[in-house]
């Protein structure tokens, strides 16, 4: 008997897991790409502490919003428009579309670098093949196959890491002293700002509250919201576990190869070149095959918290059948692709597009902490007191990071 109930556990827990999957793509993303590989080539294992950190405040984040979602079943930018004068609602997700166009570049950036590495495609073209792609996929597919091509998606991601590292040698007392020892090595500021944004994106958190609703459930029945809301949880905490071992992974790749032989990382071609020699042309091919599957993943969940902000920003929900979703999509690759041409260097691109996303952390997570703290949204799932301080602390860092790179800089 017991063993029957220990098996309807696991079987609902599985069909829980795929919403935190969906996110987890958006940072191991080719912007995660771009600043791991510079921080573990210029710096060892000296900035691993940053993707524990940012990773533990991800999780808190992700499920806070998720919570939001799951109780009032509205989406972060949904619940804004309700709950916000008009003014300060279309600033906040003004500002948060500005993120995912950001976010955008990047993705598309480092699909197109993956396409020029394979197959000799121009940079712009295979830019435009993505978003087209990724478009197709999003009208033509519903969250479950989604969530299967993106997990999919992600599992070849981490084969791939596991058979680069299985190649180098990792010094694995100093990677050990790097994931929980604080660091900052001189110049390494702008770094720290870029894993951060590339760990903990606005758009994931406008995402993670409007894929959650994908499971059906009964808003009034009490019980059946406590279900969710610990399956959740579990979800969201076995999802970014998987993000923080891939993004840990690329550190630990650029460190034991770059970082050991004194090479500086520029750009992702010439990473590519350098493992050539290092580790041979198969692990060079793997690097590139798993870039693309990256960049067409992370650019399809960037288009969906695109169509979710602008279609939240006329109450609306997300459904790519209607015209606001649809533009929203428009609105996330258009801008992109436009701004993308005008990029002379890639690699810096991609740094700079994580640094900015830093920037406009700070007015999502105020945003949600006012929401989820606020008895007429949550009533009585509103946060805690503890979750309260934490929270504020985490968007407290954020800003006063923010300050000192705009100081440094």
């Amino acid at each position: 008997m017991s063993e029957k109930i220990d098996t309807d556990k696991n079987k609902s827990f599985f069909r829980y897991i795929g919403p935190g999957i969906l996110v987890t793509v958006g940072f191991i993303d080719p912007g995660n790409w771009a600043v791991n590989l510079a921080a573990g080539a210029d710096y060892g294992y000296s900035l691993l502490w940053v993707i524990t950190l940012s990773t533990l405040m991800l999780i808190l984040l992700q499920h806070n919003v998720a919570h939001l979602g799951i109780v009032t079943g509205q989406c972060l930018a949904e619940a804004a428009t309700t709950f916000f004068k008009p003014t300060v609602s279309r600033f906040l997700l003004g500002t948060a579309l500005i993120a995912v166009v950001a976010t955008s570049l990047a993705e598309l950036l480092g699909a197109a670098i993956a396409l020029n590495m394979l197959f000799k495609i121009p940079i712009i073209l295979g830019a435009m093949l993505t978003a087209l792609l990724c478009t197709i996929m999003l009208w033509t597919n519903a969250y479950r196959r989604l969530e299967m091509w993106i997990a999919g998606f992600v599992s070849l991601i981490a084969f791939s890491y596991l058979f680069e590292l299985s190649l180098v040698k990792v010094n694995w007392p100093l990677a050990a002293t790097g994931w929980v020892t604080p660091a900052l090595p001189s110049g390494s500021v702008f770094l720290v700002m870029g894993i951060l944004g590339a760990v903990i994106m606005p758009h994931n958190l406008f995402l993670h509250s409007e894929v959650i609703q994908s499971r059906q459930w009964n808003l009034e029945d009490k019980v059946l919201i406590v279900k969710q809301l610990r399956y959740e949880f579990l979800d969201t905490i076995f999802s970014m576990s998987i993000g923080w071992a891939i993004n840990s992974a690329m550190i630990l790749l650029a460190a034991a190869t770059f970082f050991a032989h004194g090479v500086r990382v520029t750009e992702l071609q010439q990473a590519q070149e350098m493992l050539i020699p290092l580790l041979g042309e198969h692990a060079a091919i793997i690097f590139a095959i798993a870039l693309l599957f990256a960049g067409i993943a992370s650019t399809t969940t960037a288009g969906m918290a695109g169509a979710t902000i602008l279609a939240g920003l006329f109450n609306k929900s997300y459904d790519m059948k209607d015209s606001y979703s649809r533009w929203g999509l428009v609105v996330s690759y258009v801008p992109a692709l436009f701004t993308l041409s005008f990029i002379t260097d890639p690699f810096y691109g991609l740094i700079l597009s994580q640094a900015l996303l830093s920037i406009q952390l700070p007015f999502t997570i105020f945003m949600q902490l006012y929401l989820t703290s606020s008895p007429q949204v949550m009533g009585q799932y509103v946060n805690q007191r503890a979750t309260k301080y934490l929270l504020f602390t985490v968007g407290l860092l954020v800003t006063v990071l923010n300050l000192f790179l705009i100081y440094e800089s």
